[in-house]
Order: C-alpha cells, then sequence, then structure tokens
C-alpha cells in the first residue's frame, strides 16, 4: 500500500517548466504541417471618454490601418449602443463593428422585454460577458458612455473581459499620449466647451505621438436630454502647400555608367480582315 504523504506532496515552489518541452514539440509538429501558433496583430486608435458636469464625452481619432498602410482616412469609431449610450471601438475594426451592432440589438430587445430604458451598467455586463466568453479571441477593446437613471457612467472594457470605471479613460495604441493629457488638465464637473476642447486635445496628442492614429478627431456627447455626434469636429493634421517647385533640369544628376541590353523580338504579321455582316 502506497503511502499517504507521497500522494499529498506539496509542489515546489515557483513557476513549473514542466510542459514547455511537451509545448515545444508540439509547436514544431504543427509547423511541419503548415500550421504555425497564432501571432499578435498590431492595431492602431486612439479613443478616449470622459465625464463632465452635464454628461459624458466620448472621442475617437478615424484613421483604419491594415498593417503598415492606411486603409481608411475617414471610419467612424463611435458607435451607436442607445440613445443615450454610445460606445468607442479599438482593434480589429470588424470585431468592434459587429460587437457593437450585436450589443445594441440585444439592449434594444432587453429594453422591449423589460419596458425600462437601458442602463450603462446592462450594456457593460453583457460585452465583458460576451468578451470574456470568447478568451481574447474578438480583438476588440471598448469605451462604453452613457447617461442614465444613475448619472453619468463611464466603462472601459479590454478583449479578455476585464474593466474599469474611472472619470476619464483612454484606450488604443495611442492611449499613453492621450491619458497623459487627462492626468494633467482634467477636473471634476468641467463645463461643455472646456471639456470637448479637452477631450479633443486629447486625441490629437494619440494622433500626433502614434502611427496607427490619425486624420480627424470625433466627438459624441450624451446628456439626459440625448446624444450629439460630431462628426469631423476637428483636423488637427491637415495636409499642408508645397512651397516650392521640384522639378530640376535635365542633367543636373550625373550620369555616372550607362548600358544598353538588347533585347530580341519576334516580328509577327498581322493581317486585317474585315467582318462579314450580312
Amino acid at each position: 500500500m502506497q503511502n499517504s504523504s507521497t500522494l499529498l506532496e506539496m509542489p515546489r515552489a515557483g513557476f513549473s517548466f514542466d510542459n514547455t518541452r511537451r509545448n515545444a514539440v508540439l509547436e514544431a509538429d504543427l509547423c511541419r504541417k503548415g500550421y504555425g501558433a497564432p501571432k499578435a496583430r498590431k492595431t492602431g486608435t486612439t479613443i478616449a471618454g470622459m465625464i463632465f458636469k452635464d454628461g459624458v464625452i466620448l472621442g475617437a481619432d478615424t484613421r483604419a490601418t491594415d498593417d503598415m498602410v492606411v486603409a481608411d482616412k475617414n471610419c467612424m469609431k463611435i458607435h451607436y449602443i442607445a440613445p443615450n449610450i454610445y460606445c468607442c471601438g479599438a482593434g480589429v475594426a470588424a470585431d468592434a463593428e459587429i460587437t457593437t451592432q450585436m450589443m445594441s440589438s440585444n439592449v434594444e430587445l432587453h429594453c422591449l422585454s423589460t419596458g425600462r430604458p437601458p442602463l450603462v451598467v446592462t450594456v457593460t455586463r453583457q460585452l465583458k460577458q460576451m468578451l470574456f466568453r470568447y478568451q481574447g479571441h474578438i480583438g476588440c477593446s471598448v469605451i462604453v458612455g452613457g447617461v442614465d437613471v444613475y448619472g453619468p457612467q463611464l466603462y472601459s472594457i479590454f478583449p479578455h473581459g476585464s474593466y474599469d470605471k474611472l472619470p476619464f479613460l483612454t484606450m488604443g495604441s495611442g492611449a499613453a499620449p492621450a491619458v497623459s493629457v487627462f492626468e494633467d488638465r482634467y477636473k471634476p464637473n468641467m463645463e461643455l466647451e472646456e471639456a470637448k476642447q479637452l477631450v479633443r486635445d486629447a486625441i490629437a496628442a494619440g494622433i500626433f505621438c502614434d502611427l496607427g492614429s490619425g486624420s480627424n478627431v470625433d466627438l459624441c456627447v450624451i446628456t439626459e436630454k440625448g446624444a450629439e455626434y460630431l462628426r469631423g469636429y476637428d483636423q488637427p493634421a491637415q495636409k499642408g502647400q508645397r512651397e516650392g517647385t521640384y522639378t530640376y533640369k535635365p542633367g543636373t544628376t550625373p550620369v555616372l555608367e550607362t548600358t544598353v541590353s538588347p533585347l530580341t523580338l519576334e516580328i509577327v504579321e498581322e493581317s486585317v480582315q474585315s467582318m462579314d455582316t450580312q
């Protein structure tokens, strides 16, 4: 009979690397069959939100990228959820678009079944449960903002389902320069125009300091009276005009060497005949 003390032996302290060789063998076998481990996908966006005196302001840039290519200069990153609730999406554009559309539909069905206006916390809970269910394979980070019976609410939800509730939030590849603007100038109970300028400056900081963010600044002002979507609120990175001419005279650049390669062509005779259409 085996001693019970050996069965209840405590594992050694520290992280266990027992499965690292097994994982390496499995990955090598998958690569030989044409499969590979998934790689991180680089995306670029700057989204932000803050609570001001009368409600919530959401902001986003309008650049959509495909690797190092600007795919769209004026895309919409602030999505409708309910009349008093909107959502900013960062990450994979298709995931953010479809996720917010599904959430808008679910919230509308929930309102019809309960007969009550939607709550921001309800939208947040449904979003974080959905993203957690897919364990990060839905690659979108979102900022949910709105005004309900409990007042202005602002949440950020990460792709794996974790969330935060703060008076100001930033997400995306340009989040670091954007949040530095908030940390420097944010004050509770700010007036509307001052708050709009602050969110605009935060998004502009992301545009100027992050290659994945660019083009225009979109804002969405949400109060208890409704939402106002300010499409193309500002264009901080406008294209400049050329100051001089860039045409040069022939011979400006010296030709150091010339090589002529003969091109062999096969001459084919062609004859054109009129088609009888009678």
